[in-house]
């Protein structure tokens, strides 16, 4: 099976996005880190290894349908945070955007009659609805607390 090539193009780029959703990630840890918030460090750590991991998905995925990798060129990565609040703010807005560029995806899957394409794709569209509930409660944590110490923070992450 092909895949046709303005499908295969697309999703290489969306491995570049997601590429560079994992340094974002990394550097919020790294962010976190210098706070002192080890548990939310530990989260974004993690959720840098996902984002790697579902370019590797997608690469994987060009290869069984015969298509051409192409990494793109990684865009540098924002490192620096004013707050916890900007951090989550940009983390939240990011996952949105990840989710258009998948809805595109999947709209030229449909155009195409690609149904493979829209089988692995499906995948993607249910794990966006996951990424982005979590970034807008991180979110609206962040906002409950006001002024409150960043630390409460810490009490509501998930220890490992």
């Amino acid at each position: 099976m092909k895949i046709s090539k303005d499908l295969n193009y697309a999703i290489n780029t969306q491995i570049g996005h997601e590429l560079l959703a994992s340094n974002i990630y990394i550097n919020m840890a790294a962010y976190f880190n210098s706070l002192g918030l080890l548990r939310l460090s530990g989260m974004f750590f993690e959720q840098s290894d996902e984002e790697r991991e579902h370019a590797e998905k997608f690469i994987h995925y060009l290869l069984e349908v015969e298509g051409e990798v192409a990494v793109p060129a990684i865009d540098k990565a924002h490192n620096e945070f004013k707050s916890v609040k900007e951090a989550f703010e940009l983390a939240l807005n990011w996952e949105k955007e990840v989710t258009s560029n998948i809805n595109d995806l999947m709209s030229i899957a449909i155009e195409q009659k690609d149904y493979a394409s829209q089988d692995f794709l499906r995948w993607f569209v249910s794990e966006q609805v996951e990424e982005e509930a979590t970034m807008n409660h991180l979110l609206l944590l962040a906002e409950g607390l006001g002024d409150l110490s960043v630390f409460m923070l810490e009490s509501f992450i998930p220890q490992k």
